[in-house]
């Protein structure tokens, strides 16, 4: 009897079965991580609007790690920059 072309399956689906568990076992810190909540914060800063006032206000903000996300223009005198990190 040949047991050739059966032993090759068997062989195929356990190495399949391997590979899998391998996986799994690797990506579950990566899967855990991705669940996590982030947590931001928020910053509104009220800037003159001149070019100078708001360069120094997204240059000051943007070295402390803060990211420009939105600008408020509801009062064109003074506008109103909003921050996260």
């Amino acid at each position: 009897m040949n047991r050739g072309p059966i032993s090759l399956v068997v062989m195929s689906l356990v190495a399949s079965v391997i590979v899998s568990a391998m996986t799994l076992i690797v990506a579950q810190p990566f899967l855990a991580k991705a669940q996590e909540t982030k947590r931001f914060q928020y910053r509104i800063v009220e800037v003159l609007h001149d070019t100078d006032s708001m360069q120094q206000a997204l240059n000051e903000y943007g070295a402390g790690g803060w990211e420009l996300v939105a600008v408020s223009a509801g009062n064109l005198t003074s506008p109103k920059l909003i921050f996260k990190k």
